[in-house]
C-alpha cells in the first residue's frame, strides 16, 4: 500500500501540473495585471489566506485516525463528526451577517483564535473536550469561507477602488494554489505522523503556530471594514421562500445536497476502509487532493470545448454512483482496490465542484446568493448526519458495504434531479454560452 500511495501521488500530481500549464496556453483574454499597488494588496491577502488554508489542510488526513487512536468506537466518532456538521450549518447560516455587523477583520482574527483552540483540544483524550473542539471547528470553518472573501472584496472595491474584474483574478489564483497547499499539507502531515513517528496528533499541533502567525499579520496589516448590518431573520426567510417557490433553485439545491452529503460521508469512511493496509494517510490525502486538482483541469478543458455544464454534471454523478457501487463490494476486504476506486471518486469530485459552481451562477439570483447557499447546506448536513448515525459501523464489512450502497442510492437520485434540471435551464445555459468565446469550437 505504501508503494501504491506514493506512485499514485507522483502520477496524478504530475498529470495535474502538466495539464495546468497546457491549459494556460489555450486560455484567451487573461488579464495581466502589473499594478504594483494591487499586487502588494493581493500579497497581503494571500499570505494570511494561505496560512489559514495550510492549517486547515494539515488536520484533514488524521482526524478520524486520531479519534480511533484514542480508543473511541464508531458510534462516538460518528457523533463527533455529526456535531461538527451541525455546528457548521447553524453558525454558517448567520456567519455572513455577523461578519458584516461585527467587522470582517475581527472575525478573521476570531477564526485564528477559535481554530487554534480546536487544534489544542485534540491533545485531550476526553470525549466531551473533543466534542467541544469539533463544534468550535465547525464554527471556524464557516468563518474561514465567509469572512476572508468578504474582507477582500470590500477592500478591493471600496478602499482601493480597483476594477471589479480583478477580483476574479485573485480568487482564481487562490483556488489554484489551494490545491497545491492541500497536497503539500498532506505530505508534511505524513512525514510528521508516520515517518518521524509523532502520531496522529502532530498535524494538529503543527497547525497552531501557522494560525497564530496569520492572526498577528491580520492584526498588524489589515484594515477593518464592515458591511450593511440589518435584521438576520428577514433575509434568511426571503432566501428560503425563493428556494421553495422556484423549481430551478429547489432542484439545484437537491442536486448539491445529495451529491455533497455523499462526499461528507466519504470523508468519514475512507480512513477506516484503508487503515487495515496501514497506508501513509497524509500521502493518501495528498493523492486525493491531486485528483481534485486534475479533475478541475479536466472540467476547464471540457468547458473550453463548449460542453454544457448541465451535461457534465449528470455524467459525473452517475460515474460517481458506479464507483460507490464498486466500493460497496471492494471496501470490506480489499483496501488496495478501494484506494484506486477512491482515486476515481476524487477525480470526479474535482470535475463536479467547478461545474456546480457554474450551475449556481446560472440559477441563483445574485442578491440572495449567499443566503440560498447557506440553506442548501441544511439538507446536505442533515443527510450526512442521519446516514452516519444510522449506519456508522465501519468495523463490520456489512456496515461499510451498506454505507456505500446507500451513497449510490443518493447519487442515483441526484442524477435524476440533474437531468430534470438540464431540461429546465437549457435555454439559460444556451444564452450564457452564446456570450462566451469557445476557442476549441463546439463539443
Amino acid at each position: 500500500m505504501l508503494v501504491i500511495a506514493y506512485f499514485t501521488l507522483s502520477v496524478v500530481a504530475s498529470g495535474a501540473i502538466a495539464s495546468y500549464f497546457l491549459l494556460e496556453r489555450f486560455k484567451k483574454d487573461q488579464p495581466v495585471i502589473n499594478n504594483p499597488v494591487f499586487l502588494e494588496f493581493q500579497r497581503k491577502y494571500f499570505i494570511v489566506y494561505y496560512l489559514a488554508l495550510l492549517a486547515e489542510w494539515f488536520q484533514a488526513p488524521y482526524l478520524y485516525k486520531l479519534y480511533s487512536f484514542y480508543g473511541f468506537i464508531d458510534t462516538q466518532i460518528a457523533i463527533i463528526y455529526v456535531c461538527g456538521f451541525v455546528s457548521s450549518v447553524i453558525f454558517g447560516t448567520y456567519a455572513g451577517f455577523l461578519v458584516d455587523a461585527w467587522g470582517r477583520k475581527k472575525l478573521c482574527m476570531l477564526f485564528t483564535v477559535l481554530y487554534s483552540i480546536c487544534c489544542i483540544t485534540k491533545l485531550s483524550r476526553t470525549f466531551s473536550v473533543l466534542l467541544a473542539g469539533r463544534i468550535i471547528g465547525g464554527m471556524s470553518t464557516s468563518l474561514l469561507f465567509s469572512s476572508f472573501d468578504s474582507w477582500y472584496t470590500h477592500e478591493h472595491l471600496q478602499t482601493n477602488e480597483f476594477p471589479p474584474e480583478w477580483i476574479q483574478v485573485t480568487f482564481s489564483k487562490a483556488s489554484s494554489v489551494n490545491s497545491i497547499i492541500a497536497i503539500t499539507a498532506g505530505i508534511i502531515a505524513s512525514v510528521l505522523s508516520d515517518f518521524f513517528g509523532f502520531g496522529p496528533v502532530a498535524p494538529f499541533v503543527l497547525a497552531v503556530p501557522f494560525l497564530v502567525l496569520a492572526g498577528i499579520i491580520i492584526k498588524c496589516l489589515w484594515n477593518e471594514n464592515y458591511g450593511k448590518s440589518g435584521k438576520i431573520l428577514k433575509p434568511c426567510c426571503q432566501s428560503l421562500r425563493l428556494i421553495v417557490s422556484d423549481q430551478k433553485l429547489f432542484i439545484t439545491g437537491a442536486v448539491q445536497a445529495l451529491f455533497e452529503s455523499v462526499m461528507y460521508i466519504f470523508v468519514f469512511l475512507w480512513t477506516p476502509v484503508l487503515d487495515p493496509a496501514k497506508p501513509p494517510l497524509g500521502i493518501v490525502f495528498a493523492s486525493f487532493m491531486a485528483c481534485i486538482m486534475l479533475g478541475g483541469q479536466i472540467y476547464e478543458c471540457l468547458s473550453l470545448r463548449g460542453v454544457k455544464v448541465t451535461k457534465i454534471i449528470p455524467v459525473v454523478i452517475y460515474l460517481t454512483m458506479l464507483a460507490n457501487i464498486a466500493a460497496s463490494y471492494a471496501s470490506a476486504n480489499h483496501p488496495q482496490t478501494s484506494f484506486l476506486i477512491f482515486i476515481i471518486i476524487e477525480l470526479l469530485c474535482g470535475i463536479y465542484f467547478p461545474a456546480i459552481g457554474k450551475l449556481r451562477y446560472l440559477t441563483l439570483p445574485e442578491a440572495h446568493h449567499s443566503g440560498i447557499i447557506n440553506w442548501f447546506r441544511v439538507p446536505l448536513n442533515a443527510i450526512a448526519a442521519f446516514v452516519l448515525l444510522a449506519l456508522h459501523d465501519t468495523h463490520s464489512p456489512h456496515g461499510i458495504s451498506s454505507l456505500f450502497a446507500l451513497c449510490a442510492v443518493l447519487l442515483g437520485t441526484a442524477g435524476l434531479a440533474s437531468i430534470i434540471l438540464h431540461q429546465l435551464i437549457k435555454d439559460i445555459v444556451l444564452e450564457n454560452e452564446e456570450e462566451e468565446e469557445e476557442p476549441f469550437g463546439e463539443a
